[in-house]
């Protein structure tokens, strides 16, 4: 293989690049590497730093190019190169290589062959923990549908581990996953490490018979979400008490629907510069300029100018503060006209 992957180096750096990554893992295969070692292979071969982050059986390992492990709890980049672990599935492996619109074939290839890997010895040593102890579909389901009589509901509950008398409990609604229902503990703020990846609603905490309603509020509250990205940029958890009144818009437009004027606007507007979108949610979502301007990284001076310049597209002020609130108001109801 070492041979191989000479030959083919001499001919496409690519290719005898993919060979290396794919013999690396097939040795740590046969010897049975453990999950460190592995996110650590990823690491190094990608030469930045990888992540794995499986928030079903609460594994989170970040490993450093040098090969030194540094764990902390931030929330992956969904821009980052990543890869499930299950077809179809969230992504859980990432490498944090920032800039790149697209994988590189080497970054392609360390995150299938890792990510395959991972999963082997998950399967293997750890098996299926649930995120929370309401894990079986079916189940939740039952206890979050309001046309289920309560006595269905109360016998899902128990099933689940859930006691009617005295739990208080969230539904969590995730972009293309299944519904969850998290017991809550302590002051019931969920931390985002035990959340599912991605873009997530989350519901009031509620008694058990109330989950319906939970579960309600938390799909109204995936609809605010958005990816986090300069093209999307937002908050990728919404709780649906953080909404107030907001939550009233979610029900005047419906998902895919014809966008408002301003939300047509602000598209047009974002058509002409990359920045845009990025620096008009940094002036709704700040208390003040100054606090835009370090949020997109930019001087004073260079977000007034860009300011001036997006009041031109969109034919209204954002610096005002009527002007701020129709700002804000647009870039939700962005949120929710989208299909």
């Amino acid at each position: 293989m070492k041979e191989l992957a000479g030959r083919l180096t001499a001919v496409d750096p690519d290719a005898g690049a993919t060979v290396r990554v794919i013999a690396y893992f097939d040795a740590l295969g046969e010897s049975r590497a453990g999950l460190e070692a592995l996110v650590r292979g990823a690491a190094v071969l990608a030469g930045c730093p990888a992540r794995l982050v499986d928030v079903e059986r609460r594994v989170r390992i970040r490993v450093e190019p040098d090969g030194r492990r540094r764990d902390d709890e931030l929330a992956p980049d969904p821009a980052w190169p990543s890869a499930a672990l299950v077809p179809d599935g969230v992504p859980a492996l990432w490498l944090e290589r920032t800039g790149t619109a697209e994988p590189s074939v080497v970054d392609a290839v360390i995150l299938e062959r890792a990510a395959g890997a991972l999963r082997l010895v998950l399967d293997r040593t750890r098996g299926r923990v649930p995120l929370s102890p309401a894990d079986d579909p079916a189940l939740v389901e039952t206890v979050l549908d309001p046309a289920a009589g309560e006595r269905a509901r109360l016998h899902a509950a128990r099933r689940l581990g859930l006691d009617a008398t005295g739990t208080r409990a969230r539904a969590l609604a995730s972009l293309g996953g299944r519904p969850r229902i998290m017991a809550v503990h302590g002051d019931g703020r969920p931390d985002e490490a035990e959340l599912p990846a991605g873009r997530v609603g989350v519901g009031p905490a509620v008694p058990v018979l109330l989950l319906p309603g939970s579960w309600e509020a938390a799909r109204t509250a995936l609809r605010f979400t958005s990816e986090g990205t300069a093209r999307d940029p937002g908050e990728r958890v919404v709780h649906a008490e953080d909404l107030g009144g907001l939550a009233l818009l979610a029900e005047l437009i419906a998902p895919g629907s014809e966008p408002p004027p301003d939300v047509r606007d602000l598209e047009r507007a974002a058509a002409d510069a990359p920045w845009m979108l990025a620096t008009l949610h940094a002036v709704a979502a700040t208390a003040s300029l100054r606090a835009a301007a370090t949020e997109v990284n930019v001087h004073h001076s260079t977000l007034q100018d860009r300011l001036a310049h997006a009041e031109t597209l969109l034919g209204w002020p954002v610096r005002t503060p009527r002007g701020r609130l129709r700002l804000h108001l647009a870039l939700s109801m962005r949120h929710l006209a989208r299909g």
